[in-house]
């Protein structure tokens, strides 16, 4: 019976990390630590899209990236920005993350878009 009631017990927790699907528009505010790591992650099909914009107090580095398996790919990949925006359009059904790291602390807001 114990087992059964850790695997329950763990459901909700899962539900956290999965990404959004719901392709509504959302808006977010991230506070990173020095050597920090944020992620708004959400799926998308191929060829649909997104617009996003965000800014930062400092300097952080942004990609979109996404994982099959070991490999990480990353569309989108840029350094020592304090703000972005665009429409990123997904090449293959993924689960894609918008990630920000910084090596000193910053504040990161944006937005991500409707789902296109």
């Amino acid at each position: 019976m114990k087992p059964a009631a850790i695997l329950v017990a763990l459901i909700p927790f899962a539900a956290l990390a999965a990404p959004a699907g719901d392709g509504k528009a959302r808006e977010f505010s991230h506070d990173l630590k020095p050597g920090g790591v944020a992620e708004e992650c959400l799926r998308l099909e191929a060829g649909r899209s997104r617009v996003f914009e965000w800014k930062s107090d400092g300097p952080v580095d942004f990609n979109i990236h996404y994982h099959q398996g070991e490999k990480v790919t990353y569309p989108v990949k840029v350094n020592k920005r304090q703000e972005g925006k665009g429409r990123f359009t997904a090449s293959a059904g993924e689960d894609y993350c918008w990630m920000w790291t910084s090596k000193f602390p910053a504040r990161v807001t944006g937005r991500l878009g409707a789902e296109e």
